[in-house]
């Protein structure tokens, strides 16, 4: 695939697709952006053009957005108040609008980890 950006997440504390959190993705310059959002469907992927590159316009960085309190509150996880993860950026340069910028995270109430995937 070239172009775009894909989320795939991933709720380590039940090994399954995270369906149903909440995401969204900005572009930061030359002023933030919105240009994705949505929920994740039943694979833990969010269903939207930017997979396939709309509304990214040029190199620079990029940020996406993570509901993740909101996600462990719906699917019946008691958390603090505030929680540890709210709603968790992972901004992210693009170099070349032309590769796809696969995000792969797993997550629970208390950590996550993220990477550029293939």
């Amino acid at each position: 695939m070239a172009g775009g950006i894909s989320l795939h997440v991933v709720d380590a504390t039940i090994g399954r697709p995270a369906r149903g959190m909440r995401v969204e993705v900005f572009a930061l310059a030359p002023a933030r952006r919105l240009i994705a959002a949505g929920t994740l469907g039943t694979d833990g992927t969010l269903d939207h053009p930017v997979t396939r590159g709309a509304g990214i316009e040029a190199p620079g960085l990029y940020e996406a957005v993570f509901h993740i309190g909101d996600y462990f509150r719906a699917v019946g996880v008691t958390l603090p108040e505030p929680a540890f993860l709210e709603a968790t950026p992972f901004r992210f340069g693009v170099a070349d609008i032309a590769q796809h910028y696969h995000l792969p995270l797993k997550t629970t109430p208390w950590g996550f980890s993220m990477y550029r995937g293939g």
